[in-house]
């Protein structure tokens, strides 16, 4: 039995477990986000370095785990070579979904849908020119997103008209929208009816499925008898709501794993 650990700061990791267990159901899942210290955007980066490592490497031996992903961008771009240094398994990494996103770009005008920090970090600039240096991309940093998604998960609805006025500046000009959160692809569907009209939008979940599938096989079966589990950072009192949501994604009610500074 193959197990998988999905760390994120928040909930929008939720979004690339969902394309894993899609995939890959007989595997057993444990995800862990770091709602303490929620948005890491806003952390320093020895912080977010020393925090994702004690997390993960915590959750790593407790469970057997086989493989680690990290679901958030901003951790990506920052903890990856030191964690990949300190464990022996698979880590695997997100990244905005730039270049599927000009390959299908009719017009190559694409626009990137991330966190404030994501939008500006020098890796971001990167991935623009390596893969999307054909186009014009505009940017969107919005916290606001990230918090429509959360709040989306703990039984609230997603405000149309405030997502359309966020995303008003793109209208009639990006035909391809990259969702560069995780946070993100758990309010897609409202994002395409905010913004009207017809538009490509793309993320990295798919690819992220697939990278795990190609590192530990095929699963095998249906769905795992095991149970898979979830652990935050925080007190506990803001997530009776949200337990509802995991449920139904087929995930047990969060047990609180508390980082030792706080």
């Amino acid at each position: 039995m193959k197990r998988v650990l999905i760390f994120d700061s928040g909930v929008g990791g939720l979004s690339v477990y969902q394309e894993i267990y899609t995939q890959l159901p007989s595997f057993q899942y444990v995800y862990a986000f770091d709602d303490a210290a929620f948005p890491y955007g806003e952390l320093p980066e020895d912080v977010l370095i020393e925090r994702t490592q004690y997390i993960v490497s915590l959750l790593v031996d407790r469970h057997s785990i086989d493989l680690v992903v990290i679901a958030c961008n901003t951790a990506s771009t920052i903890v990856l070579p030191s964690l990949r240094q300190q464990l022996s398994i698979p880590v695997v990494g997100v990244v905005p979904a730039i270049k599927p996103a000009a390959m299908i770009s009719e017009r190559k005008v694409i626009g990137l849908l991330a966190t404030p920090a994501t939008v500006k970090r020098d890796y971001t600039n990167r991935l623009v020119a390596q893969f999307a240096s054909d186009c014009e991309v505009f940017r969107i940093g919005s916290t606001r997103l990230v918090e429509m998604a959360e709040e989306k998960l703990r039984g609230r609805a997603v405000s149309i008209p405030e997502l359309a006025e966020i995303l008003h500046p793109w209208r009639n000009q990006v035909d391809s929208i990259v969702l560069g959160c995780t946070h993100f692809p758990l309010i897609k569907q409202e994002i395409a009816i905010a913004f009207g009209s017809p538009v490509h939008i793309v993320d990295s979940g798919i690819a992220i499925a697939n990278r795990v599938k190609a590192l530990l096989g095929d699963s095998e079966g249906g769905a795992s008898s095991l149970l898979n589990l979830t652990y935050n950072s925080a007190a506990n009192n803001h997530v009776a709501a949200l337990n509802h949501s995991l449920r139904e994604m087929q995930l047990e009610a969060i047990q609180s794993l508390r980082y030792p500074k706080l």
